[in-house]
C-alpha cells in the first residue's frame, strides 16, 4: 500500500475531519487552497500511514500541523507522530492556533520558506 493511502476507516476519519475542521485550520486553509501559495498543491486532513496530517504538500514532502487545545497533554503522541512522518521523508512544521490567528502572514511566510528549502 503506498504510504499516502490509508485504511478504509482512516479515509473515513480524514473525510470527517475535513468536514469538521477547526477554526484555525479553516483560516490557514483559505491561504493554502487552490495552489495560492506559490503554486503548491496542499491537501487537508491527508492520511499518511496510520496518521492524518492537517495539511500536506506531497510534491515538497511538507506536512503542516496546527496544534490547538486538543494537543495539550499529548506531546508524546505528537512527538511520535512527527518522528514517523520524518521517517517517511516528510518535513513537519507546527504552529499553534494562536499563531495562525495572530500572525497569519508570518505563518504563511514560514511555510513558503520551508517549502523553498525542500
Amino acid at each position: 500500500m503506498p504510504l499516502h493511502q490509508s485504511t478504509p476507516s482512516g479515509t473515513q476519519k480524514a473525510r470527517r475531519l475535513r468536514q469538521d475542521q477547526t477554526p484555525a485550520e479553516t483560516v490557514l486553509w483559505r491561504s493554502l487552497r487552490n495552489r495560492q501559495l506559490e503554486g503548491m498543491k496542499f491537501r487537508r486532513q491527508f492520511p499518511v500511514g496510520k496518521y492524518i496530517a492537517d495539511f500536506c504538500c506531497i510534491e515538497k514532502r511538507l506536512v503542516i500541523e496546527i496544534d490547538g487545545g486538543s494537543h495539550v497533554g499529548k506531546e508524546e503522541y505528537d512527538r511520535k507522530r512527527t518522528v514517523f512522518l520524518e521517517e517517511q521523508g516528510f518535513h513537519v512544521i507546527r504552529f499553534t492556533n494562536k499563531m495562525v490567528y495572530d500572525q497569519l502572514d508570518a505563518v504563511i511566510e514560514e511555510i513558503r520558506l520551508a517549502a523553498g528549502r525542500l
